[in-house]
């Protein structure tokens, strides 16, 4: 009998009406299911008034990587505005829904993330920020004590200058990551300033995970250290990754940089988004 991967992909919800949209994988035969239910809310139950379904044949192979995002809305304490990079998130997305996997998001609080760097005359920024499955993802990223480590092959920490705080700390966060590389054997990747989550990564005898790797990021150097939002960081990547026995490594700006150490991938900026998702992607091919 063949496996079926079924999930909600999104829901709309007006008053006492509904809508809902279901996916159904069947990987082996490489088939998708799409159901579309309408339902309504009576005498306070939500029932299904109709449904209809179509399929299509998919790549979609069942297997899934965790993106983990901020929530921080500003720099610190203070009122500078900041966000997700949606540049980031879209370009490694992108590859991996391309590739068969499926993405989910995580935030240390859940729910919507602030979005930076959006540019609709960039064809990739364009599809997905009118697409409403993604953007119903992002509006709903999971808490990370609704994650299920076991289910996923590899966590991806997304840049944008938010990714310096809240996710660094996050203690239920470091644990799901460690779950899933130590006993999934997956893969921990980050890109620009999403490498600031990896920093306080430590395996299960005691040392920081980036001991003795080859790691990339946003270099300190880069910063714009005269600014006031660089006051508000609370700490530097490229300074912590290398106190901790990291060795830090990047190329000049605007370039594309991605670091594979085993199965640590990181990535300098936005341009190395696809870079680090395909060599991801590799790894996971192989094993």
């Amino acid at each position: 009998m063949s496996m079926r991967l079924g999930e909600i992909i999104s829901i709309d919800v007006e008053g006492d009406i509904a809508t809902a949209k279901a996916e159904i994988l069947i990987p082996e035969k490489s088939i998708r299911y799409i159901d579309l239910f309408l339902l309504k809310r009576l005498s306070g139950d939500w029932k299904v008034i109709s449904k209809t379904a179509t399929s299509e044949h998919a790549n979609n192979n069942g297997k899934r990587i965790l993106f983990i995002v901020s929530n921080a809305h500003f720099h610190g304490d203070s009122t500078l505005p900041t966000g997700v990079s949606f540049s980031e998130i879209v370009k490694a997305y992108d590859t991996f829904k391309k590739a068969g996997y499926t993405v989910d998001f995580v935030s240390p609080k859940g729910g919507a993330i602030p979005l930076a760097y959006i540019n609709t005359s960039e064809a990739i920024h364009k599809e997905y920020l009118y697409n409403p499955d993604f953007m119903h993802a992002i509006r709903h990223t999971k808490q990370p004590s609704k994650i299920d480590p076991a289910q996923y092959l590899a966590v991806h920490y997304v840049g944008g200058g938010n990714a310096m705080y809240g996710v660094a700390d996050n203690i239920e966060i470091q644990n799901l990551t460690m779950t899933i590389y130590e006993e999934n054997q997956g893969i921990v990747s980050s890109v620009c300033h999403g490498t600031a989550g990896i920093v306080n990564l430590k395996t299960k005898d005691g040392k920081y995970l980036v001991s003795g790797k080859r790691i990339s990021g946003y270099p300190d150097s880069y910063e714009n250290q005269s600014r006031a939002y660089f006051k508000e960081f609370p700490f530097l990547i490229q300074k912590t990754i290398e106190n901790r026995g990291g060795q830090f490594l990047f190329s000049a700006r605007n370039k594309a940089h991605v670091e594979v150490d085993g199965r640590i991938v990181t990535g300098q900026n936005h341009l190395s988004s696809s870079l680090v998702a395909q060599k991801m992607v590799e790894i996971l091919q192989q094993k």
